[in-house]
């Protein structure tokens, strides 16, 4: 078709759907004119004019009762009117000016009326698209939709959706309820997360859950990745409004002030040692737990001093001087990874929602977690210390892939009957004298080759591998599940030996003196090299060496053995949670 046909065919079409929905809302208007009380009084009079003898006796009944349900409405009766749709909304141009993304199979695509930072939470997990009052009907037209996800937190003052509820911005409460209606009609659970304060209207919107609390925790951002790189002081108050007063005792102490909403408030969190925070205030729990996973210690501050309890000056100076030991940094993130983390709390909104048949499940925001354990057991013995170093772990994974001549062993069955996948691939013998070679000189860990590894990394399904060579502890799979979600890393594992234990001549400074030492293990660090245990499988699937990894562009995240690997004999919970659902039991 020539482009001259190719324009007339787009100018038709446009003409068509303008005359469709004039069509559209002339019939619409026809409809509100035809059950109106003044077309109905004025049918009544002129009938009466017509008939005097018959009408004049019924008319002041008529009238009557036409007064009478004038001002009731019937909703059960009552066509109910379907908003109408400007042609405008059809063009083109329209709905590139909306800035509108696709949906992917391993996300869910929620529609979003959220504050800045529910927003900046949520991006990793759900493909959000963003309402703005001023293009809310054109975008929820256009893209099918999985979940309507509103926050309290939009109505604050300065936002699109300000004051969205209250009686003065009807215009905002107006889109909102028409977003509302549209997420009815088409069977989009609706969820409300009730952050902050706002007006009472809209709670009373019809939302299909509301949720007393934030987002959960964003561990993109807060983390200890590099916290011995943060600036600011070791101690720091959190100040919880612009109007706050700071304590006196905390002004004597040199304690540094952040404000609750600062975008530096996880920086200061990982460069402080101990946090206080304001007691029994709006937000406090979520406030101790973003502390936690920077690996901060908390100090509550009370309104009014508790008799007997630890004064200020004694707490503070001691918790400053004396950081959080490396054990109490993994176990804090680790609490947070599993009960309170955004993935986590997104999971738990989403169960029990009446969601369409065509959304995946209500586990998308956990997805990411997903990890295959990928293991080669020479026996019985070590498939059974597999089944229970797995069964026993906190974070269970969700398949195991092993060789084909490892799926009868007992280890290996026992997993089975637990509910874990069990995925098995054929190694196949070298063909040449090449690839012998190459095979013998090509050695990884745990005594496969790489690309015997790469083999297993194929027949996996989940985002992560872990590459399982003896026991590791019930912590370890979660510590290294934790790390990558935290750092955004390709591959975590233990870092490579430090110069000085390599070389005993060095002595711990290099070639820029001080600036240039030695640091040692390295705790939550980018490295250029470690020795993998969880990676992400498509990387394990290139068959490339641990030590090409950084050089062909992979990110590499340290996380030392020191108090990772083995039994951990602390006193933890002994929950676990399933990698695919994040559930805890």
């Amino acid at each position: 078709m020539k482009r001259r046909e190719q324009s007339q065919t787009e100018q038709l079409r446009q003409a068509l759907a303008e005359r469709e929905a004039q069509l559209q809302e002339a019939q619409v208007r026809l409809a509100a004119l035809e059950g109106s009380t003044s077309l109905q009084v004025g049918r009544a009079l002129t009938a009466a004019a017509k008939r005097p003898a018959r009408s004049l006796v019924r008319l002041p009944r008529d009238l009557y009762r036409l007064w009478r349900h004038s001002g009731s409405t019937n909703h059960a009766q009552r066509r109910r009117t379907e908003p109408v749709r400007s042609f405008d909304a059809d063009r083109q141009e329209a709905r590139l000016l909306t800035g509108l993304s696709g949906g992917t199979a391993d996300q869910l695509v929620a529609a979003t009326v959220v504050g800045p930072a529910v927003q900046t939470a949520i991006d990793p997990y759900l493909r959000s698209v963003t309402l703005r009052p001023h293009d809310a009907q054109i975008v929820m037209d256009a893209v099918d939709v999985d979940l309507l996800l509103v926050s309290a937190s939009a109505a604050a003052p300065g936002s699109p959706w300000a004051h969205v509820g209250d009686p003065a911005a009807v215009d905002r409460t107006r889109a909102l309820h028409w977003v509302m209606e549209s997420a009815a009609s088409r069977g989009i659970p609706t969820v409300l997360l009730d952050d902050a304060p706002a007006p009472p209207a809209l709670r009373r919107l019809g939302f299909d859950r509301v949720h007393k609390g934030d987002a959960g925790v964003p561990l993109h951002l807060f983390n200890p990745v590099a916290a011995e790189l943060a600036l600011g002081p070791e101690a720091v108050y959190v100040r919880t409004g612009a109007g706050t007063a700071v304590p006196d005792v905390l002004l004597e102490l040199g304690v540094g002030v952040i404000d609750v909403d600062s975008p530096d408030l996880a920086d200061a969190f990982r460069a402080a040692n101990v946090a206080v925070i304001p007691e029994n205030t709006p937000g406090e729990a979520g406030l101790r737990r973003r502390a936690w996973a920077c690996g901060t210690r908390v100090v509550a501050h009370p309104a009014v001093p508790v008799p007997g309890g630890e004064d200020l000056t004694v707490s503070v100076p001691r918790l400053r001087a004396l950081g959080p030991t490396q054990r109490e940094v993994r176990t804090m993130l680790r609490q947070v990874f599993l009960d309170d983390a955004t993935p986590v709390r997104l999971a738990a909104l989403l169960d029990g929602l009446d969601l369409t048949t065509a959304v995946p499940g209500v586990d998308l925001p956990l997805s990411g977690r997903g990890v295959a354990v990928l293991a080669d057991p020479d026996g019985e013995e070590q498939a059974d210390r597999l089944a229970e170093d797995l069964l026993t772990s906190r974070l269970r994974p969700t398949e195991v892939v092993v060789p084909d001549t490892a799926a009868r062993l007992p280890g290996l069955r026992r997993l089975r009957s637990e509910g874990v996948t069990v995925r098995t691939v054929h190694f196949g013998a070298p063909d040449t004298p090449a690839d012998l070679t190459r095979d013998e000189n090509d050695t990884a860990p745990g005594g496969l080759t790489l690309r015997q590894w790469a083999d297993l990394a194929e027949r996996a399904t989940t985002p992560w591998a872990f590459m399982w060579t003896g026991p590791t502890g019930r912590n370890r799979l979660v510590d290294l599940a934790c790390a990558a979600e935290c750092s955004g890393a390709d591959a975590v594992g233990t870092p490579y030996e430090s110069a000085a234990e390599a070389d005993p001549t060095v002595t711990g400074t290099g070639e820029l003196g001080f600036f240039d030492r030695a640091t040692g293990t390295g705790q939550y660090v980018y490295v250029t090299g470690i020795d993998p245990e969880l990676a992400r499988t498509e990387l394990l699937r290139r068959a490339w060496g641990p030590r090409e990894w950084n050089r062909r562009g992979a990110r590499l995240l340290a996380l030392g053995p020191d108090h990772g690997t083995g039994t951990d004999s602390g006193g933890e919970d002994p929950t676990h949670a399933d990698a695919s659902t994040g559930a805890l039991g």
